[in-house]
């Protein structure tokens, strides 16, 4: 061999060396793979992962930065991570158990049973599970679908309206709901707290009741002027709280609260008595009923309830999504809720931001009280039309952390379960209040996340995750 093959090539010359038959691997990389040569591959072993700054992250246990990890361990590592979605979940399921043991309590086989508990505690634990599991399913099949139904039905025996009544039910209580709750959800981003949702919802059902049989309306063109009518209807009532507001610095929680006992019983109670407003031949207080032509159309057929309403709520919602995600207006509403002073700074209108906030706000409530008039029977405006629907948004934005996608998905649970409540009174006998009980304890559970993080064991977040940015707050 010559004296120049005798003497290691240096980092220059390396990358135009070839290895002879006779090289042997040496375990390292070459050095022109150190140097960072895209073509030069190390004849044997693995370069041991940088550590260091600017270098690349040692890929250890699956963790982040692994190139090897699976898309199984990121769905385990989200599913035991204490995220806002896992937490949402286990709420849900966490009050699920407990109203078994609600239901379970309430039932006079299981009381019974535990009077010999420690002779045969087989007996308990077995009443208990009859209650429970037959309490739940009359749950799913009152709100969602009956299987044997759907049996019946493919094989002749039964009709599809049969089938699509426990959905329909869910679909025409969730309406309403998602509309109070995107009204509080969208305040809450903009930093206030609507109470006034009830009120609002109320004044939106006299909105579209007006206008609804107030002349003989065209089809089509009665239910567009119906809704508008609520969508004005409540808009002006939550104008009245914005501009309070903005105008003289009055709190949102007084006077939407104050508003919502004008509204209802005070003025709606009023109203529906007046001279050709109140429905010929009745004295108690309800109006006339919306003509044919500015209800609202039914989904499935007219034997169920479901309606246009629920489509409505859900393009609202995407509406709002659209609105707070992208538009400059919806930035301003974020950029006020996460900190108004550094808006003001910045150039934001503050009394602007709350006046316009609160009328989108009014119109959302209003839609969810126009649903109810236009949608379900009577079609007829009294002091009680709208029920609680307001207040009931307030727990379903907050199931719903403020965000319209979870607030449509907070709306239909809590639908399912106003629907299969009375399924559940009928099969089983339990009280409507249960299904109340699972509503609360809900909210309760979603309100104390280290409560659930406690509970199932959940491991705290790394920094810089999707769910951790997601718990930062509802305007993140």
């Amino acid at each position: 061999m010559s004296s120049d093959d005798e003497k290691p090539a240096d980092d220059s010359g390396a990358a135009g060396h070839t290895p002879g038959r006779d090289d042997e691997p040496t375990g390292q990389p070459t050095p022109a793979s150190r140097a960072g040569d895209p073509d030069a591959k190390p004849t044997g072993g693995t370069p041991k992962a940088q550590d260091g700054k600017g270098g690349t992250p040692k890929a250890r246990d699956g963790k982040a930065g692994d190139p090897r990890r699976t898309r199984t361990a990121i769905v385990i590592d989200a599913l035991t991570t204490a995220n806002t979605a896992t937490v949402t979940v286990l709420a849900v399921v966490l009050a699920l158990v407990v109203g078994a043991l609600v239901i379970a309590l309430s039932d006079q086989q299981v009381l019974d049973s535990m009077q010999y508990f420690f002779s045969r505690p087989g007996d308990t634990f077995s009443a208990a599970w009859q209650a429970v599991s037959t309490a739940y399913a009359a749950l799913f099949t009152g709100s969602i679908v009956d299987p044997e139904t759907l049996n019946y039905a493919w094989w002749g025996m039964a009709s599809w309206t049969q089938v699509l009544t426990p959905i329909s039910e869910t679909l025409t209580y969730a309406a309403p709901l998602i509309g109070t709750g995107l009204a509080v959800g969208l305040a809450f981003r903009a930093g206030m707290f609507n109470i006034g949702a009830q009120g609002q919802a109320m004044m939106g059902a006299i909105g579209a009741g007006l206008v609804g049989f107030v002349l003989p309306w065209p089809p089509v063109i009665g239910v567009i002027a119906a809704v508008l009518g609520g969508l004005l209807g409540g808009s002006i009532w939550g104008l009245i709280a914005g501009w309070l507001k903005a105008k003289f610095g009055a709190h949102e929680v007084i006077t939407t609260i104050m508003l919502n006992y004008i509204a209802a019983p005070s003025f709606v109670t009023w109203l529906v008595v007046q001279h050709g407003i109140q429905q010929p031949g009745r004295n108690d207080p309800i109006s006339k009923p919306v003509v044919d032509n500015a209800q609202l159309p039914h989904l499935f057929g007219s034997g169920l309830r479901a309606n246009l309403a629920i489509i409505l709520v859900v393009a609202a919602a995407i509406g709002v999504s659209w609105l707070l995600r992208r538009s400059t207006l919806g930035f301003e509403f974020r950029a006020v809720g996460s900190n108004p002073n550094a808006s003001r700074t910045a150039g934001i209108n503050i009394d602007r931001t709350y006046l316009l906030v609160m009328i989108f706000a009014g119109a959302l409530a209003g839609l969810g009280g126009a649903a109810i008039v236009l949608g379900n029977t009577p079609n007829s405006i009294t002091p009680s039309v709208v029920g609680n629907i307001g207040f009931d948004g307030i727990t379903v934005a907050l199931l719903g952390r403020g965000k319209p996608v979870g607030t449509v998905l907070a709306g239909l649970l809590f639908g399912a379960l106003q629907a299969g409540a009375s399924q559940m009174q009928v099969t089983s006998q339990i009280p409507l209040e249960v299904s109340t009980i699972i509503q609360s304890l809900i909210v309760i559970f979603v309100a104390a996340p280290a409560l659930v993080k406690a509970v199932f064991r959940l491991r705290a977040q790394r920094v810089g995750t999707i769910g951790q940015n997601l718990a930062k707050g509802w305007n993140g």
